[in-house]
């Protein structure tokens, strides 16, 4: 008879390949799928009766700003609340590492944590600070070109020199054979935005013969969005690399319904390339504000001020009223602030979300103190409203975009599916009953219908909450396979 560490009995196993369920009985031992089958006769420490839910891969949040708080905060209850299992972190052009500030750190890095939290400045400091801080989910990094580009430039509103590049790209390289897995821009920034397609380019050029990735928060998400699509092809297709687009979306009213348009771009663009991309299940983004965003007609709440730290929760546009000016002119006096943007339409997001490219993102921001609640909620809204309740895509189908689909394109080696010898990063659920509770008036509330997280074979978390077991560890790159 088998002997194991925890026997799972006649669960509905989606194995994150978007096939259909099947019951099975699945062992665990020493942090691996050990064995699968029907009614397994196993020697099991622990044996958890799963009759009824489904058994699903760790979910795999593939683009995170989680870079600070998993080591300093390596409890990760928004995430592992979910079922989320593995972070990739470094997006939109920010990472913790390598990272050397000579002040402030500049927006949006910003976002990630205070000047005292940039502590890292090598990759490998960073890695080994994750090993040492052992979180509670597991984590894969990307390299900020922005961390990049303030760590060898005196100012950022220009284009990098030939000389400052090329030191650019020592670091990355470094961070390469250490395990990264890619380059990430967010060239829609200020402190990216001068950055010229050929400056992405050189700083790309080390990817290919990596096998790692590009991933980008275009330089538009609004009008220019197809030009934005193009540069970032671009770059994919003279580098010889993957491209994955952040965030996906269509952005400020004037570029509402055009959805269908950016996806044949994209559909257009895997004909030749690889191609894929990210959303979050919520028609509202949030970032820093940002004077270039604020529109009259979009409905902005800000999340904190630093200068006036009392109206986190309030509108823009009350905030303006009460001091009797416009709402630009609140957004400067407000400044450093963050803020929701509700400026995506429902049915371009449904679209892009339902479509075969597409991976989960939560894009949360855990530092801002009233948080948009993909933070907290993304990965069980997409199950329970959009799989479950509008019928979008299949639950076999959700839990691939979440799973496999993000396992095999960022190079997880051993991840995202429900196979003998695979990592047994696992998460059972209430396939009925799941659903986020997260809300823009409250977003700081755990998801319903979790029934059990396995992190690296170690119970995580249960309908109970957080069982204080952390077995999370750095993943380092492995190979990536595309299927289109």
């Amino acid at each position: 008879m088998l002997s194991c560490d925890t026997l799972l009995r006649n669960a509905s196993v989606l194995d994150g390949s978007g096939t259909a369920p099947e019951l099975l009985d699945v062992a665990l031992c020493d942090g691996r799928i050990y064995e699968i089958g029907s009614s397994l006769a196993c020697n099991a420490a622990t044996i958890v009766d799963a009759e009824g839910m489904a058994l699903a891969p760790g979910f795999i949040d593939v683009h995170t700003h989680d870079d600070i708080s998993v080591v300093r905060a390596p409890a990760m209850p928004a995430k592992l609340s979910q079922g989320v299992t593995t972070v990739i972190v470094g997006n939109c052009g920010i990472s913790a590492a390598p990272v050397e500030l000579r002040g402030e750190p500049p927006d949006p890095m910003s976002l990630l944590g205070a000047r005292d939290d940039f502590c890292y400045p090598t990759f490998a400091s960073y890695v080994a600070a994750i090993g040492a801080a052992r979180p509670a989910v597991n984590v894969g990094a990307l390299v900020g070109h922005t961390a990049l580009r303030n760590n060898h430039m005196d100012r950022l509103d220009r284009t990098a020199t030939e000389s400052e590049i090329d030191s650019m790209r020592v670091q990355l390289v470094e961070a390469l054979d250490g395990g990264a897995l890619g380059l990430s821009s967010g060239l829609a920034y200020l402190s990216a935005h001068a950055a010229t397609t050929e400056e992405v380019l050189a700083l790309a050029q080390p990817l290919a013969s990596a096998g790692a990735v590009y991933a980008t928060h275009m330089r538009s998400e609004t009008e220019a969005i197809l030009d934005a699509m193009s540069e970032a092809f671009e770059i994919g297709r003279l580098s010889h690399v993957p491209v994955i687009v952040s965030h996906l979306k269509c952005a400020g009213i004037a570029n509402w319904g055009r959805s269908s348009e950016v996806l044949q771009a994209l559909e257009t663009a895997q004909t030749t390339q690889q191609i894929g991309c990210d959303c979050y299940p919520y028609a509202a983004g949030s970032s820093t504000l940002d004077l270039r965003q604020v529109d009259e007609r979009v409905r902005i709440t800000i999340t904190w001020s630093t200068p006036h730290q009392e109206i986190a929760g309030q509108s823009l546009a009350q905030i303006a009223a009460e001091w009797n000016v416009t709402q630009l002119e609140a957004a400067r006096r407000l400044q450093p602030a963050g803020a929701i943007y509700h400026s995506i339409s429902e049915d371009d997001m449904r679209r892009i979300l339902a479509h075969p490219a597409t991976m989960i993102g939560s894009d949360g921001l855990p530092n801002d103190p009233r948080p948009h609640p993909r933070l907290w909620g993304t990965f069980p809204r997409v199950l329970g409203r959009y799989s479950r309740e509008e019928r979008l895509f299949s639950l076999p189908e959700a839990v691939h975009k979440m799973t496999a689909m993000a396992a095999q394109r960022f190079g997880l080696a051993e991840r995202g599916l429900i196979r003998k010898g695979y990592c047994a990063d696992l998460v059972l659920f209430h396939p009925e009953k799941i659903i986020d509770t997260a809300t823009f008036i409250h977003p700081v509330s755990p998801a319903e219908g979790i029934a059990g997280v396995w992190v690296n074979g170690v119970l995580s978390y249960t309908a109970q909450g957080a069982t204080g077991n952390r077995a999370g560890r750095f993943l380092a790159r492995g190979k990536t396979t595309w299927a289109q």
